[in-house]
């Protein structure tokens, strides 16, 4: 049997990945250990009141025991820091409760003690904010230069940029599935949609600050996205597209299969546009990560001439992937829309 000694510097491939593409309560600067630089970022607690600090305060390492399977060969201890006047634990970046400064953990690893609710500001609620204030300079500057010089003056600087790109969601997403006379109204959604999760994606791929959190490979953040797309789908659907789902054209015998079947397509739908964002985003970081773990596990510098290229080779993939994602949300959102206004026609 090996010693604690030796687990502890065996190379944790799978942990060293998740905490990269997890969220945190801190944005990673600089260094490494000690010495490492972190932009704190604030704690919002609801817990018989509110209660707000820095995550800086975070800092007293302590360790947990719990029992478990010795032929499992895992540890016996937990390692997680707690605040410094000890009255609540981080742990795998949920905040718990402590009981006399500690956590306590049952036969599973799991945490006993309860959770306050947290509303803190964590490192991919720092970069949403972030991609918001830069999409708001970027659109704000260029409905100023047209304000100031006219729509149909030839656009300059930032405009000769975004220009094309909304004339794309225009002319390739929305009208094609939308069509000619709807399309206006969603092109608001769209074009938000869009640029949002093309510009987070992008800032994914930095793998320094600012840059390097995860947000559009976050579960929680795509089911938002998914849930918009629902709801404009949902409230923007005429007559044909509901009698369709509780009057579908096929025999009435039939109507006690099908109409669950349509209900159940309603939802699958933006489930689909979820899953598809967060699976995508993910696997690329995953991949990216697995690369450069191979340096450490083999623990020979002479890896890094495999690897490094790989890991370059679907950077640059990543790129593509980046537009691609984007695209294929709002192309498929638009695709929704459009058979929730569609009008059949008349022969």
């Amino acid at each position: 049997a090996q010693s604690d000694d030796s687990k502890k510097e065996v190379f944790n491939a799978a942990e060293f990945i998740l905490h990269h593409v997890k969220d945190a309560h801190d944005w990673h600067i600089y260094g490494e250990g000690e010495e490492a630089i972190h932009l704190h970022l604030p704690i919002i607690l609801l817990d018989e009141g509110l209660v707000t600090f820095s995550s800086g305060e975070f800092n007293t390492v302590k360790e947990g025991y719990y029992l478990v399977d010795t032929l499992k060969e895992k540890y016996d201890t937990a390692k997680y820091v707690v605040t410094a006047d000890e009255k609540y634990g981080l742990f795998h970046e949920k905040i718990y409760h402590t009981e006399n400064g500690s956590l306590s953990f049952d036969a599973a690893g799991h945490v006993v003690q309860s959770k306050p609710l947290d509303f803190s500001i964590t490192r991919n609620v720092a970069s949403m904010f972030l991609s918001a204030l830069l999409l708001i300079l970027i659109f704000g500057s260029s409905a100023k230069s047209y304000k100031k010089r006219g729509v149909e003056s030839a656009p300059k600087k930032l405009q000769s940029w975004m220009e094309p790109l909304i004339l794309f969601v225009r002319d390739e997403i929305a009208i094609p599935n939308i069509g000619e006379k709807k399309y206006k109204k969603f092109m608001p959604y769209l074009l938000t949609a869009f640029f949002f999760i093309w510009i987070n994606n992008l800032l994914g791929l930095v793998p320094i600050f600012p840059g390097a959190s995860n947000l559009t490979g976050n579960i929680a953040f795509t089911l938002v996205m998914a849930v918009l797309t629902f709801l404009v789908t949902t409230f923007s659907g005429n007559k044909n597209y509901w009698s369709h789902i509780f009057a579908p054209p096929v025999p009435k015998a039939l109507y006690p299969i099908m109409v669950p079947v349509e209900i159940i397509g309603i939802l699958t739908k933006p489930f689909a546009l979820m899953i598809r964002l967060f699976a995508n985003i993910t696997a690329g970081h995953i991949v990216v990560l697995a690369f450069i773990c191979i340096i450490f596990i083999n623990k020979s510098a002479g890896w890094a001439g495999l690897s490094v290229p790989m890991a370059l080779f679907i950077g640059v993939l990543e790129l593509l992937v980046a537009f691609l994602q984007a695209f294929i949300f709002t192309m498929l959102s638009a695709l929704f829309i459009g058979s929730a206004v569609e009008e059949h026609a008349h022969h």
